[in-house]
């Protein structure tokens, strides 16, 4: 495989990350790949540079890898998000399969969450802060972007909306992320429940803690492949169940994403809507400037311009 480098001229602004079934956006024109090294290391995948018929460039990564070799655990989120924030990214749309927690959200319907409850283990790198002589505080309270999910809901209901079946899309819901790789037990997929949790996933932690890190404003959208495994009388899900949707989810997510990506990167353009997230971590570091490590600064500088500034 040959990669190749972004041109002085050639701006990317969007990035998509794609999950359990969508491994590449064919429906793109494909451009170039890049073969980046970070600081944290190599992203999931090489980044592929895509092009919109407009001649807007998209960044794709395949979060479990191209071949699906990366459990959820040991995906390197942070190589993936400074990576993106290296080349110029400021949005990203991300796409996840998740279970569901609730009756009415069926196999095959699409959510755009915007609360998560944290259930993984804290063995995953969750910052880009840990163990470098720095502290930083990240704001988490609204854990996307509430300015993107709100901009890129109704665009995707539209799409889903001409799609055979008609498929049904659920906002203002709550993903639980587990550690995995192993599905619930029944008794803790009822807690998940009890909790308010309405869908279930092993991916957007670290991924949207890194991305606010980042200053990158950042969506998911959900494809509910399964009713997970509080129905009590029914068997809990199977793999075998989930790759059977995961199919038909996967072409409704590149319809999805080849339908909103184009409007995503405009209003990235224009610069006027989504204005919550960029500047948020001026003022996180905790740590005074003549305490903080030179290596540490100039390792941080990579996605962070204000480290590199002297004062």
């Amino acid at each position: 495989m040959s990669f190749g480098q972004l041109e002085p001229n050639e701006k990317v602004l969007v990035g998509c990350i794609g999950g359990s079934g969508l491994y590449h956006l064919d429906n793109l024109t494909f451009v170039k790949k890049l073969d980046i090294t970070t600081p944290w290391g190599k992203p999931s995948s090489p980044i592929t540079i895509s092009s919109l018929p407009s001649g807007a460039l998209i960044a794709f990564i395949s979060r479990h890898g191209a071949h699906h070799t990366i459990t959820p655990t040991e995906v390197p989120g942070r190589a993936n998000i400074a990576a993106l924030k290296h080349i110029g990214v400021e949005a990203i749309v991300a796409f996840s399969a998740v279970g569901s927690l609730r009756e009415e959200i069926a196999p095959g319907h699409f959510i755009i969450p915007d609360q998560i409850i944290d259930r993984t283990k804290g063995i995953r790198e969750d910052t880009f802060f840990r163990g470098e002589g720095v502290v930083v505080h990240s704001m988490f309270g609204e854990p996307f972007s509430k300015k993107l999910s709100e901009f890129v809901a109704p665009k995707v209901q539209k799409i889903l909306s001409e799609a055979e079946g008609e498929v049904k899309v659920h906002t203002g819901k709550t993903v639980v992320c587990m550690e995995g790789p192993a599905f619930s037990t029944r008794a803790e997929s009822l807690m998940y429940r009890q909790w308010g949790g309405d869908i279930i996933n092993m991916s957007v932690i670290p991924e949207a803690k890194l991305a606010r890190e980042a200053e990158l404003d950042y969506t998911l959208i959900c494809t509910s492949t399964d009713f997970d495994a509080w129905r009590v009388g029914e068997a809990p899900v199977t793999v075998e169940e989930v790759i059977k949707t995961l199919h038909t989810n996967a072409g409704n997510s590149r319809a999805v994403a080849a339908g909103i990506l184009q409007d995503v990167h405009d209003v990235v353009a224009e610069g006027k809507v989504l204005n919550e997230i960029k500047g948020s971590m001026k003022y996180a570091c905790i740590t005074r400037l003549e305490s903080q490590p030179e290596a540490a600064r100039k390792k941080f500088a990579y996605i962070l311009p204000y480290f590199a500034d002297e004062q």
